[in-house]
């Protein structure tokens, strides 16, 4: 049932049509820096101007991100399609045009590199899980959606690469238990809620140790309306 429904997500993504408008980099960036005055405070007190996050926080990395999936956020941010107090109300701030012009503007930055984690052990466990599953569980790999080495799949599967794995963790854990449900066709709930804690944690060590590649990255459905309903 979970292949199936892996299956169905990834012909969903291949059938994302309609051209983009072009972004505005520079707006973007204005907004990052300063907002956007009617509402919008600046993005960088969390992400920086970099997009490099704050690991300690769970303030996830944004550079090099897929720009269709940072717009899918922030639309499902302004539309209440995903929790967080301080998210939804930057985003309400923003107009269609400016969630694509922020989104493009992280998307451009270069992605950082991966992070220095001790436990090798922990590493490896969830190397196994990114690469193979875990089929006795019905785990289908990590790489299936996001993608080898976690570089990314168009607007709905995240780069993961060099991620926080504190970030990692957070999401996964909230989409285990049930507050956080704006993934494809349920399939991150239905994954995160086979995972225990130490496969989270192996899982998020794991990818947060690899190096993010863009210039790999799977942009299937890029061409989806930037400033469309979500």
């Amino acid at each position: 049932m979970v292949a199936q429904r892996l299956a169905l997500a990834l012909v969903l993504v291949w059938l994302g049509a309609g051209a983009a408008a072009a972004a505005d980099v520079a707006n973007g960036r204005q907004i990052v820096l300063h907002g956007n005055g009617h509402g919008a405070t600046p993005c960088v007190a969390c992400h920086g101007a970099d997009g490099a996050g704050i690991a300690d926080v769970a303030y996830p990395r944004l550079a090099g991100q897929q720009a269709a999936y940072l717009r899918k956020q922030l639309h499902d941010f302004r539309n209440g399609l995903r929790n967080s107090e301080v998210m939804q109300l930057f985003a309400k701030a923003l107009s269609g045009a400016e969630i694509r012009d922020v989104a493009a503007y992280y998307a451009a930055q270069p992605a950082h590199g991966a992070h220095e984690i001790a436990d090798r052990a922990l590493i490896g466990a969830g190397r196994q899980l990114a690469e193979r599953g875990d089929w006795d569980r019905n785990l289908p790999p990590c790489f299936s959606c996001h993608g080898p080495r976690g570089v990314g799949v168009g607007g709905d599967f995240p780069l993961l690469a060099g991620q926080h794995a504190q970030y990692i963790e957070k999401q996964l854990l909230a989409w285990k238990r049930g507050t956080r449900d704006n993934d494809p066709d349920q399939l991150m709930k239905t994954v995160a809620q086979r995972l225990g804690e130490p496969d989270i944690k192996g899982v998020a060590a794991y990818f947060a140790s690899l190096n993010p590649a863009p210039a790999q990255r799977i942009t299937l459905n890029d061409s989806r309306p930037a400033g469309g309903p979500r």
